[in-house]
Parts: structure tokens; C-alpha cells; sequence
């Protein structure tokens, strides 16, 4: 195409998750260069951004905008005295491509152009999981979900993190159901999203999803100067030194080498997390001698803390390695089927 001549019609596509006006050096090329700019709703966000930036833009007729078909035939129509840009509604205008396909004219067609104003973002869709939250939340949503408190979805949390660990353990494995795992993690981003969302409303103290994600941000950023700072860390050994390091320098608080852990994680996972920070802390002598001792006086729960140990010896992790044992005896056993249940309506 003549970079000098524009297109009889162009139908700008833009993000609804860029901010209106954000549009690309081509699009407002296009925007300025066009004899008469029309749109769905000129009162809408991307239209109201492109008046206040000088362009006039002027709303299609009712009676044209009716239905896709009398719309591609008023824009043809308009487009045959000069260059038209479309700026049409959010949702994308279904069914508007279809019939200017149809309404174009056999011969000496006009030029059409999809003109991309704005693109998607990384990330970006999870605005989209915002609004969406906010709105199951809020006056007229959902009435399961307004009634939920933190302690009423903290089971859910939990549930939701372990179905996501099983999804995630097999990926490496070649039938592994990977959109599985993409469900699953965005069952533990829900939970995210609904907790923030259930704060936000606190009368005193709220707070919402930008902090959470602020405090993340910062914690990364901190707990990172090898990345984002001049600290030296080329090697995941030295990471997670380094790592270390700065972790004890913001629990200085701390009391106890336990400190910390959460009495509610499954046994299991407690017992290798004790376990680590025992060892960690220089006491993997002392934890040896005490677990023997514990065995001798037939402790029965000093049997588990010792394959724990020997596991860690062997660098295997104790929960998920169980977890596979497991799954391989469920896949072994002859006529046995598995159940799958939702932890909530979502």
C-alpha cells in the first residue's frame, strides 16, 4: 500500500486494557489524517480520549447502526467520499467484518485496513480476573461470594494450593493434562484476588490486590540484589546464601530457629521445614542424636522424623516424593478410578 494514500475505511482494534488514547504513532497517523472519524459511542472512554486530543469524532446514526449489515453500509457509503476511521465498540463489533465482507462491491472495491491502535500487555488479563472478582463481590454479584469472610475461604486456600502441586508435579510427564494446570493455578489466583477483595472492605485497616502485588514487587526487588542491584550471586548456591542472608536480617525479630513455621502446615511438610532450619542453624548433629534417642523409647512419630532426615540426606523431597508413591500405587491398582470435586462454586 502507498504509505502517502490511506485506506477508504479503517476499523481501529484497540486494548480495553490500555488506557484510552495510548494508541499507536500509526493509528493516530490515521485518526488525524481521516475526513471524518466515526464511532459506536462517542461517549465512550477510547472515542472521549480521541476528541479531547483535537480529532472530532461523530456517533454512526441509529438507524445505520441497527445491525452489522446496515453498519457496513453506512461506512462503505461514508468511505467512498473520503478516508473513514471506525472506532467501534469494546466488545469488537460481532458480526461488523462478516458484513462488509458481504456488502463490498464486486468491482473497484474500497480499501480496507484493521487498523491496531493498542495491544495486550503481559499480564494484562489479569485486570480482567480484578474486575471480574470486584464485581462477583460487589452489590448485585454473587451472593455466595459476598458472604465469604477470610476464615471461610482460608480452607479453600489450602485445598487449592495442593490440588495446584499435584497438577504441577507431573507436567514432566508425557500425558501430563496441562491445561489441568493452568485451571489449577488460576483456582490458587482466585483465592489471591478474593482475599485481597475481602479486605479491601474493612472498615479500619483494608487493603487490596496493588498491595499485595506492591509488597511482592518489593520483597522480589529486595530479596534480588543480584539482579536489580550490584551484589555479586552467579551461581544458585550463592542465590540462595545471599537469600538467606537477607531473609535472617528481616526476621531479626525471631527468638527461636522455629520461629515462624506455621503450626497448620501438613505434617509432613512442618517436618521437613523443621528439619531444614535445624540444619540450617548448624544443629544437624543435635537432631540426629535426639531422633535416635526418640527411636530408642519406640516413638512412633520419631520413625517418620527419621525417613524425613534420611530423604533430606538423599536430596529427595519427602512430601512430594510420597505424593508420587502414591499416585503410582493409584495408577497400579486394578479397577480403582479417581474423583475430582470443586472446592467451591467457582
Amino acid at each position: 500500500m502507498d504509505p502517502e494514500r490511506r485506506p477508504a475505511l479503517s476499523l481501529l482494534l484497540s486494548s480495553p486494557r490500555v488506557a484510552p488514547g495510548l494508541l499507536s504513532a500509526g493509528a493516530w497517523d490515521a485518526l488525524r489524517g481521516a475526513s471524518e472519524v466515526l464511532a459506536a459511542d462517542p461517549g465512550a472512554a477510547q472515542p472521549t480520549a480521541v476528541a479531547a486530543a483535537g480529532v472530532a469524532v461523530s456517533a454512526a446514526p441509529a438507524d445505520a447502526a441497527a445491525s452489522p449489515q446496515t453498519l457496513a453500509r453506512h461506512l462503505l457509503a461514508r468511505a467512498a467520499t473520503g478516508p473513514v476511521v471506525w472506532i467501534g465498540s469494546p466488545d469488537g463489533d460481532p458480526g461488523l467484518a462478516e458484513a462488509l465482507a458481504v456488502e463490498l462491491p464486486e468491482d473497484e472495491a474500497p480499501e480496507l485496513e484493521l487498523l491496531v491502535g493498542s495491544w495486550d500487555t503481559p499480564g494484562s488479563r489479569l485486570l480482567d480476573a480484578v474486575a471480574v472478582m470486584d464485581r462477583l463481590r460487589s452489590p448485585g454479584g454473587c451472593p455466595w461470594d459476598a458472604r465469604q469472610t477470610h476464615a471461610s475461604l482460608t480452607p479453600y486456600l489450602i485445598e487449592e494450593a495442593h490440588e495446584a502441586a499435584e497438577a504441577l508435579e507431573v507436567l514432566d510427564r508425557p500425558e501430563a493434562d496441562r491445561d489441568h494446570a493452568v485451571e489449577e493455578l488460576g483456582d490458587v489466583l482466585l483465592q489471591v484476588l478474593f482475599h485481597s477483595r475481602v479486605a479491601a472492605e474493612h472498615e479500619d485497616d483494608p487493603f487490596d490486590i496493588d498491595d499485595v502485588a506492591a509488597g511482592l514487587v518489593e520483597k522480589l526487588v529486595r530479596r534480588h540484589p543480584h539482579v536489580f542491584a550490584d551484589v555479586e550471586a552467579s551461581t544458585p548456591e550463592a542465590v540462595e546464601a545471599n537469600w538467606e542472608q537477607i531473609k535472617a536480617e528481616e526476621k531479626s525479630g525471631r527468638t527461636g530457629v522455629l520461629d515462624g513455621i506455621p503450626g497448620g502446615m501438613p505434617e509432613l511438610a512442618r517436618a521437613v521445614k523443621v528439619a531444614s532450619r535445624l540444619r540450617r542453624a548448624g544443629r544437624a548433629e543435635w537432631l540426629r542424636e535426639w531422633v535416635d534417642a526418640r527411636l530408642a523409647a519406640l516413638d512412633p512419630g520419631a520413625l517418620l522424623l527419621d525417613a524425613v532426615l534420611d530423604l533430606h540426606d538423599a536430596g529427595a523431597d519427602a512430601p512430594a516424593a510420597l505424593r508420587q508413591t502414591l499416585r503410582d500405587l493409584a495408577d497400579q491398582l486394578p479397577g480403582q478410578g479417581t474423583g475430582d470435586g470443586d472446592a467451591d462454586p467457582h
